[in-house]
């Protein structure tokens, strides 16, 4: 075996390399931003018809929430109603035995 060094092949491959890599990954980059943009205007727009669902959903819980009050007024008035009647119908059967 000989003493003489070897060339050091890994470092000249990875020199000879780069300049047919940059034009590559450069294209790669740009394929990754034209995504980038894609998904942030789909974001963008479903943030968009998200607002309008809220103020929509808004809307909702306003109709619900007064059907709820007023269906709770009508049952409340039913139950006092209710209440009262056989209440006092049975007081005034025990003012009537006695």
């Amino acid at each position: 075996m000989s003493n003489l060094p070897r060339p050091n092949t890994s470092t000249s491959s990875r020199l000879s390399t780069i300049p047919s890599q940059k034009p590559r990954q450069l294209s790669h980059l740009q394929a990754q931003l034209a995504q980038l943009t894609a998904n942030v205007a789909d974001l963008e727009n479903l943030t968009r018809m998200t607002a309008i669902q809220a103020q929509s959903m808004r809307g909702l819980g306003g109709y619900s929430g007064g059907m709820f009050m007023a269906a709770s007024k009508v049952l409340g008035e039913e139950t006092v109603k209710g209440q009262g009647g056989p209440a006092q119908s049975e007081g005034t059967r025990d003012q009537e035995k006695s």
